[in-house]
C-alpha cells in the first residue's frame, strides 16, 4: 500500500508526462491537462512535459522533478520505455514499472502469461502470413476480433464476421504493428476493474450500440451507455474485482490500472487486456468508478500520484 500524503509540499515539484508521439497523443494531452488542473488545484507544484518535445528529456534531468504522474498513453509512455528512462534519472513514477508496462502493452504476451497461470481469456492466433489467416478461420471460426498487439483506444481493430473481410481487417491492423491478433469474439457483457492502489473499484459494465466499444464510443459518441453500479449481484461482482486483480497482479502491473473483461451468456469471464495507463479525460472510466465510490477527480488523481510514493522495479 502507497503512503498517505497529507500536504502537497510532501510530494515536491510533479512533471505531468503527456503528449508523447504515439497514435494516442490527443487522448494523453486531453488526460495530461486534467490531471494537470487538479493537482494544481490541489497545492501540488505540478508542471506540464510534453514528451513529444524533442528536449523533454533534458527537460526532466535538469527540472528538478521530485516525482512524475505519468499520463502518457500507447508507445513510448505505457510500454516501459519513459519508465525505463525515469529510473535510470531517479525519478519516481506513478503506476508500474518497466517489467509491468512493457508486458501490459503487449497483448500476446499478456495473454500467453494468463494462459500459462490458468487464467481464462479468449482463444487466439498470431497472424504473421496468409497461411495464418486460414489457421484463425479454423480455429476460432467467426465472428473474430483483429487487434494490433501493441496499441491502445481500439486503434487498429476490427470485428470480422465473414472470411471475405479478414484480409482488409488484417492489414488494417498491420498499420499499426508487425504483431497482429486474432481473437475468439465474446458474446456477452463487457465490464472494466478500475484499481488504484489496493482498492478495487466498482465494476462498470459498458454498452454501446456500435458493432463494439471502439475509438468512437470510447471518446466521441453520446451514446454509449456506462452502468455504474454494474447490476451484478455482490458476489458476482467481487468475484470479477478478484479475478481482475489477479490477471493485474499476474503481468507484474502496480499502483494503479485497468482490466476489461468479458462475461458471456453463461457467466463465464474472459479476460482481455490490461490498461496501466488508463484515460483520464471526461469519457474516461476510471473516474466514473471512482466518483461511484465517492471519490471526487482530484481526489482520485492525489491517490494515484501517491503510488509514486512506492518504488516499483
Amino acid at each position: 500500500m502507497s503512503d498517505r500524503v497529507q500536504s502537497a509540499e510532501r510530494f515536491g515539484k510533479v512533471a505531468v508526462l503527456m503528449g508523447g508521439r504515439s497514435a494516442e497523443r490527443e487522448i494523453s494531452l486531453q488526460s495530461g491537462t486534467a490531471v494537470l488542473n487538479a493537482l494544481q488545484q490541489r497545492g501540488v507544484d505540478a508542471q506540464a512535459v510534453d514528451t513529444g518535445d524533442r528536449d523533454f528529456v533534458r527537460q526532466l534531468s535538469e527540472g528538478a522533478f521530485a516525482r512524475a504522474f505519468n499520463a502518457l498513453h500507447g508507445r513510448g509512455g505505457e510500454d516501459g520505455v519513459v519508465q525505463g528512462l525515469l529510473q535510470g534519472l531517479g525519478i519516481p513514477c506513478t503506476g508500474s514499472g518497466v517489467l509491468g508496462s512493457a508486458l501490459a502493452m503487449d497483448k500476446l504476451r499478456t495473454k500467453q502469461l494468463w494462459e500459462g497461470v490458468n487464467l481464462p481469456t479468449p482463444a487466439f492466433v498470431l497472424l504473421r502470413d496468409d497461411t495464418d489467416l486460414h489457421a484463425a478461420v479454423e480455429q476460432l471460426g467467426f465472428p473474430m476480433m483483429l487487434k494490433p498487439s501493441h496499441e491502445g483506444s481500439s486503434i487498429g481493430m476490427t470485428r470480422v464476421e465473414h472470411e471475405g473481410d479478414l484480409q482488409q481487417a488484417w492489414q488494417l491492423a498491420g498499420q499499426y504493428d508487425r504483431e497482429v491478433l486474432a481473437e475468439r469474439w465474446v458474446e456477452g457483457a463487457e465490464y472494466t476493474t478500475a484499481i488504484v492502489d489496493d482498492t478495487l473499484l466498482p465494476l462498470i459494465r459498458l454498452e454501446t450500440p456500435r458493432v463494439f466499444y471502439d475509438y468512437e464510443a470510447k471518446y466521441e459518441a453520446d451514446s454509449t451507455c456506462y452502468h455504474c453500479p454494474c447490476g451484478l449481484p455482490p458476489e458476482q461482482e467481487a468475484a470479477l474485482q478478484h479475478l481482475s486483480k489477479q490477471a493485474f497482479d499476474a503481468v507484474g502491473a502496480s499502483g494503479w490500472g485497468r482490466v476489461d473483461l468479458f462475461v458471456d451468456s453463461s457467466d463465464h469471464p474472459w479476460l482481455i487486456e490490461v490498461n496501466t495507463v488508463p484515460g483520464m479525460t471526461d469519457h474516461s472510466l476510471v473516474p466514473m468508478a471512482a466518483a461511484e465510490f465517492g471519490w471526487s477527480f482530484d481526489e482520485l488523481v492525489w491517490r494515484i500520484l501517491e503510488t509514486s510514493m512506492v518504488t516499483v522495479d
